[in-house]
């Protein structure tokens, strides 16, 4: 029997300064996605759970908790860039119109740079711009992240998955 492999990842061999990655589907984020996680994360601020509150607001309607927003831009651009690494930090994080319950959001990532890891050689440093963009294809969020990333020969990944016992 032949295994066949799926997608595993990027290493960080696999990443070109420039290289842009789109993320292959998109999120509806509904309005019990946004409830559950702002109560979840102890956020009192009525905006993103409270309608009656949220239509005499500015927006007129409820947001999407920022958090949630960043939350799932990320998640969704795992498989590209941190499928075999760590973040490290967000360097930055700007939200340029809002999101709300019913839209739909897609993501990319663009490669910014690229250095090999001082302190672990079988590592390096990629770091990237991710952007959330909704259906209608306004930009609500934008990050740049450096995120840790195993070298292919050195990634800890080979035989992890136990063989079956006969």
């Amino acid at each position: 029997m032949a295994v066949v492999t799926g997608w595993e990842g990027r290493f960080f061999d696999d990443f070109k300064v420039g290289d842009v990655y789109r993320v292959r589907y998109g999120r509806t984020v509904t309005e019990n996605d946004n409830i559950w996680f702002t109560l979840l994360t102890c956020n009192t601020n009525q905006i993103h759970f409270n309608n009656d509150y949220g239509t005499k607001t500015d927006f007129g309607q409820c947001l999407i908790n920022s958090t949630l927003t960043l939350a799932i831009v990320t998640g969704m651009c795992v498989a590209d860039v941190s499928e075999n690494g760590f973040a490290l930090g967000w360097d930055e994080v700007r939200m340029p119109n809002p999101l709300f319950a019913g839209d739909t959001i897609y993501a990319d990532t663009e490669v910014l740079d690229l250095r090999e890891s001082k302190s672990r050689p079988g590592q390096g440093v990629v770091k990237v711009k991710h952007r959330g963009i909704k259906q209608d294809g306004t930009v609500v969020i934008e990050m740049t992240r450096s995120v840790m990333v195993w070298k292919r020969d050195a990634a800890p990944t080979v035989g992890i998955f136990p063989e079956p016992k006969a």
